[in-house]
């Protein structure tokens, strides 16, 4: 089934009482693939979802295709949970730059108006079902929705760091599991780092609050402080961010502590997977951020009776 199969059978089965999906593709290009029609009754926006594994419709963001019937209009968006208020979310680039649903419209939609706009299609439905540009009005060819949902999955990937495992091997799972949990276990672990070494954890009345620590901007993942000096140290994780977010990230959190915390020596360090170029060379700008690669290693022993 090809990108333009799959969007004909969804169109016209939105415009029946059908509110089935067994029988559609449960992966997508390695994403799960989810489809909804709606509960009990025909949905006014019906949607077909590519998620991460991490990522749940309810709770997350990925690429889906949102189908308003009302206004024969299909949009593939940037899509953000409206179930639960996610505190991961599209990078800035899309958030900062995109037109969300709500504002393309201009007018009162159903559901869905705070995701962004990445493609918008008018949809005629004869006994074929035709995609037509809205912004010049010319057809959309099977190639070109095949294109553009490409173009989408290739950059929800690369922000979601997908890229490095095979979602359906046993051990790509386990690989992304372990980054999901990379977080937890610098804390369970935190004596037996390099970073437990020169740093020593917030514990306040017999509990440890370095954890997602509380400011009113947000949480830091982890925050430290120096044992030498007493200094403060922002640590964030670079888990599903581009390399400019992060950057931006970490130096917001280095400034609250600054100035909330009358900390003029605070420093910052960035937990990533790879040090790539653009990281490189942000930091060369950067003189208080450092940079820590964790690695995964996985070994086998064989079992002897």
């Amino acid at each position: 089934m090809n990108a333009k199969t799959l969007l004909d059978k969804f169109v016209k089965q939105s415009l029946t009482q059908d509110l089935k999906t067994s029988d559609y593709p449960k992966d997508w290009s390695g994403f799960g693939l989810r489809v909804s029609f709606g509960m009990g009754m025909p949905a006014r926006v019906p949607w077909i979802a590519f998620l991460a594994p991490e990522m749940s419709v309810s709770n997350g963001y990925y690429p889906v295709y949102l189908y308003y019937k009302d206004l024969n209009t299909l949009v593939l968006s940037y899509g953000v949970s409206e179930t639960n208020e996610s505190l991961e979310t599209w990078p800035m680039d899309i958030t900062n730059n995109l037109e969300t649903i709500k504002a393309y419209f201009d007018t009162s939609i159903p559901r869905y108006g705070d995701s962004y706009v990445f493609k918008v299609y008018e949809v005629k439905v004869n006994k074929e079902v035709e995609y037509i540009n809205k912004k010049d009005g010319k057809s959309i060819t099977e190639k070109d929705i095949e294109s553009d949902l490409e173009q989408i999955l290739d950059y929800y990937q690369q922000v979601t760091a997908f890229e490095s495992y095979n979602p359906k091997s046993t051990i790509g799972q386990g690989i992304f599991y372990m980054e999901k949990q990379l977080e937890d276990f610098i804390i369970q672990n935190w004596a037996n780092t390099d970073l437990g070494k020169k740093y020593d954890l917030i514990i306040e009345e017999g509990v440890n609050v370095s954890q997602q620590y509380k400011t009113d901007i947000g949480p830091i993942d982890i925050l430290a402080k120096d044992k030498v000096n007493g200094s403060h140290v922002v640590i964030e994780l670079k888990k599903n961010q581009t390399s400019d977010d992060t950057i931006g990230q970490i130096a917001r959190y280095m400034g609250w502590v600054q100035e909330e915390m009358n900390d003029q020596d605070v420093k910052g360090i960035i937990i990533a997977k790879e040090y790539d170029k653009k990281l490189n060379y942000a930091l060369k700008r950067v003189s208080d951020i450092e940079v820590y690669i964790y690695e995964v290693d996985f070994r086998l022993k064989e079992f002897k009776v």
